[in-house]
């Protein structure tokens, strides 16, 4: 259970997360983050450690080549994705299909939500949220647009961890400079 929280401002994409472990009923405040900086790209991530764990130390996340950040996401980003996944030992196969998990991406500008079938998608909104205080921090980026950037961001995990059991601080909150 988590909640990661990321926006696009002004050529510049910020990612944060919270701390929480959770299984069951039991939680425990982890010392790993799940927001973390690979490369070219910022992550935020859901789902589980192992997989979070994968992307930042195995993911050799390719450069675009193109000035298609959209079509390199689609294509090479998630193909590098999913091999570092399976590899590693993390994906699964459910009804014919490889499934992965969740997580947000940041690059040159622009976040990405990449779901547990390796679509990635982009909000008109300019934000996005996964995990279990999602709905919580949607509606917290939905209000507070006067805000700064990473204020929001903050905001919006304090709106999940108020909501949520399975939210808790300490946050962490990574930014990816603009692409110029």
């Amino acid at each position: 259970m988590t909640c990661i929280v990321g926006l696009e401002h002004d050529g510049r994409v910020i990612i944060g997360g919270d701390s929480a472990g959770v299984a069951g009923y039991s939680i425990t405040v982890r010392a790993d983050t799940k927001v973390f900086r690979n490369g070219e790209f910022i992550m935020g991530f859901t789902s589980s450690f192992r997989m979070g764990q994968l992307l930042r130390y195995s993911l050799i996340p390719p450069a675009p080549q193109t000035w298609d950040v959209d079509r390199f996401m689609a294509t090479d980003f998630i193909s590098a994705v999913r091999d570092c996944l399976r590899e590693g030992g993390y994906t699964r196969t459910e009804s014919g299909s490889e499934a992965g998990g969740v997580f947000l991406a940041g690059i040159r500008g622009r976040l990405y939500r990449i779901d547990s079938d390796f679509q990635i998608g982009r909000s008109i909104d300019l934000y996005d949220a996964v995990g279990c205080g999602e709905e919580f921090a949607l509606g917290s980026l939905h209000g507070s647009g006067h805000l700064s950037p990473e204020d929001r961001v903050q905001l919006a995990l304090e709106a999940a961890a108020h909501h949520s059991s399975a939210v808790c601080p300490p946050f962490h909150v990574v930014s990816a400079p603009s692409p110029d």
